[in-house]
């Protein structure tokens, strides 16, 4: 019987690059489930052995008709922004919790592997950060019910918490956009990059490229473990404002915001294990500049 790999949010930023990589380092074939709620058509990586099919994550029980071809799940088809978390909560309950919890429970079901996207702003200042928004809140939540799955049914997962991604097919426009996106996108149109006052919120930005391949690594060493992977170093968002050489402009403070990026083991059952990403946000921005004069 041959296996694929499903992956959740397959058209989004993260799960079109993971796509990518995987037909790379895999035979499987690849089956993306997503709502298209941020992901893009755009994002479709075109290839025999990939199939998209638009879908909430709270059907997965419905869409997929046959779990045991399922090899692996990389979950990671869910509301993905801080401030937006107050405006949509109902989306963010939705997708992030409704939806995920549907997920882990047909993994469970089923005995098949989860490679699930934990966040940063879940770990933040010491674990107070948890409830500073509900995306962060609802993120909290999941890696707190993946420890006790583990604990009462020997649940097979790995978690990878993510850090300010940024790179090829990240979202530059409307709110679902990254900060790094939102510099380009402004940069290419000659006007003045939009910062969230003070300024001083201090983020490690990270490569998608190291992204991916940590949730590869996580998948292949099978160790049920949690890692993360960030930058080693951590810019302001002034500072990465100023990489780009352009005008700012300040926005007033927003609720939820975050100003540390901190790495943290909070008080998991389970330590974090750390990777640091190898590619330069500095060098990243000035290749930008050159290829858009």
């Amino acid at each position: 019987m041959k296996k694929l790999i499903l992956v959740t949010g397959g058209a989004g930023f993260v799960g079109s690059n993971l796509i990518k990589y995987l037909l790379e380092k895999t035979k499987y074939k690849i089956l993306s489930i997503d709502n298209y709620s941020s992901g893009s058509r755009k994002n479709h990586i075109i290839d025999k052995r990939v199939k998209y099919i638009k879908a909430d994550t709270k059907d997965i029980g419905k869409v997929i008709k046959r779990p045991q071809i399922v090899k692996v799940v990389f979950h990671f088809g869910e509301f993905a922004r801080i401030y937006q978390s107050f405006i949509q909560m109902d989306k963010c309950i939705s997708f992030n919790s409704i939806g995920t919890n549907a997920v882990f429970n047909f993994c469970l079901i089923n005995k098949i592997k989860l490679v699930y996207s934990a966040t940063s702003a879940s770990l933040g200042n010491r674990g107070k950060d948890k409830n500073l928004s509900p995306y962060a809140f609802t993120k909290a939540k999941n890696l707190e019910l993946l420890e006790n799955l583990k604990k009462w049914f020997n649940f097979n997962y790995e978690i990878v918490y993510f850090y300010n991604v940024y790179g090829p097919r990240q979202i530059s426009k409307g709110s679902m956009a990254t900060v790094i996106g939102i510099f380009e996108n402004c940069y290419k149109k000659n006007k003045p990059l939009t910062i969230v006052k003070p300024g001083t919120q201090s983020r490690r930005f990270t490569h998608i490229d190291d992204t991916i391949e940590i949730c590869y690594k996580a998948w292949k060493q099978n160790l049920c473990r949690h890692y993360s992977i960030s930058h080693k170093k951590s810019y302001s968002i002034i500072e990465v404002a100023k990489l780009f050489g352009k005008k700012i402009k300040f926005l007033p403070k927003r609720d939820g915001e975050r100003y540390a990026s901190a790495l943290t083991n909070m008080n998991l059952s389970n330590k974090v294990y750390r990777h640091f990403g190898k590619i330069d946000l500095r060098e990243y921005i000035q290749k930008f500049k050159e290829n858009n004069q």
